[in-house]
């Protein structure tokens, strides 16, 4: 939670009648520790998204210097907008990490504009050299991580039919949903994927119910991207399907149906940024990365993994670890018959071309 018995938000607004003038602003000007502040959609401990975030927050409460402020349960609303002058005007935060998709326009790009001493960077692909300068983003190739959830997924697959429970149709989520099934078509080119989009980052009773559709489609391993994936994990394991996990590690959730995950490890982006402002220099605006930078890592094997699946998805991961893992390469087709790769094309991981990507491939049913 807060540092502050309260909610930074409702205090700023509750503080509309008093003259900023008179509120304790000296500690963001004064030399002394650099103030980070996070904020987080939903709950710290949702075993995803926010968890995650957190636990790469707590990677810098032992650097030495560093003080770091939080706030959960934050709305894409102006709510956003109010946690983050609250951090920077009463914590003296000279760095803010608001770390939801729907934080970035207009709420970030607003309080870049308003206080330009102050760097802003946003988790997701949104940041173009036409915003503020002191705002930027930051992201990972998860989607690697999804590909090699797939390979694990079709070695455990019988019914050859996956499930994939999603948010919303950004590219984000698309390179996932692509990625987790073209690496089990790399082990059976018939298996098939059928996502189902919530539209919402979290939202428990609509997950439960896509879970359940899933599983009742026949689908004997799911997966997901949503924040937090507890809903999905346990349902599907109590249906007796096995689960891919998604953010952070949700093994003690499924237990033995819990195959592996993709998981974030913030800690080393967030320790780069926080080392570039304690050196005096702004931290870079584009930042990518996936499992060589360490961006990115996988969930240990669950019991239920064969050895050869093991086998195939530590090989694949040995050349990923190499830099210019293609995921998409061609020849290959959307699920709409339009080609989405020529024969001969390939799109690395850093291909600038897969944060607009619009459409999910051949194999996959469902609809963006």
């Amino acid at each position: 939670m807060s540092a502050h018995p309260f909610s930074r938000r409702h205090l700023l607004g509750g503080a509309a009648a008093l003259s900023l003038g008179t509120l304790p602003f000296g500690r963001a000007r004064a030399a002394g520790p650099l103030t980070v502040g996070f904020i987080y959609v939903g709950p710290k401990d949702d075993y995803g998204y926010n968890q995650a975030h957190a636990q790469g927050a707590a990677a810098l409460k032992a650097i030495p210097g560093i003080e770091v402020v939080e706030e959960e349960n934050v709305r894409e609303t102006t709510d956003v907008q109010k946690t983050m002058e609250s951090m920077i005007n009463l914590d003296g935060a000279s760095l803010v990490f608001p770390t939801s998709f729907g934080y970035f326009d207009p709420h970030v790009l607003i309080e870049a504009k308003k206080n330009p001493k102050v760097q802003f960077r946003h988790c997701g692909g949104l940041w173009t050299e036409a915003n503020p300068k002191n705002a930027g983003s930051y992201f990972g190739y998860i989607a690697q991580g999804q590909y090699l959830n797939g390979i694990v997924a079709a070695h455990a697959s019988k019914s050859k039919r996956l499930g994939f429970v999603a948010a919303k149709p950004v590219p984000q989520v698309l390179n996932n949903v692509n990625g987790f099934l073209l690496g089990a078509r790399s082990v059976d080119p018939s298996i098939t994927l059928q996502v189902i989009f919530t539209g919402e980052w979290s939202l428990a009773v609509k997950e439960a119910e896509a879970t359940n559709a899933l599983i009742d489609a026949g689908a004997d391993v799911i997966t997901c991207h949503v924040d937090g994936p507890k809903v999905v994990v346990e349902t599907a394991a109590r249906r007796g399907a096995f689960v891919c996990g998604y953010h952070a590690d949700q093994s003690a959730l499924a237990k033995d149906k819990y195959l592996t995950g993709a998981e974030w490890n913030w800690a080393s982006i967030y320790k780069g940024f926080v080392a570039d402002l304690q050196a005096g220099k702004a931290p870079p605006n584009f930042v990518r990365g996936g499992l060589p930078d360490g961006f990115v890592k996988m969930s240990p094997y669950g019991p239920a993994v064969s050895e050869a699946a093991r086998q195939n998805a530590d090989a694949v991961k040995a050349e990923m670890m190499k830099g210019g893992f293609a995921i998409i390469k061609g020849p290959l087709k959307d699920n709409k018959g339009n080609e989405v790769a020529g024969a001969g094309t390939a799109l690395a991981e850093n291909a600038i071309e897969l944060e607009k990507t619009s459409y999910l491939v051949e194999g996959v049913k469902g609809s963006a």
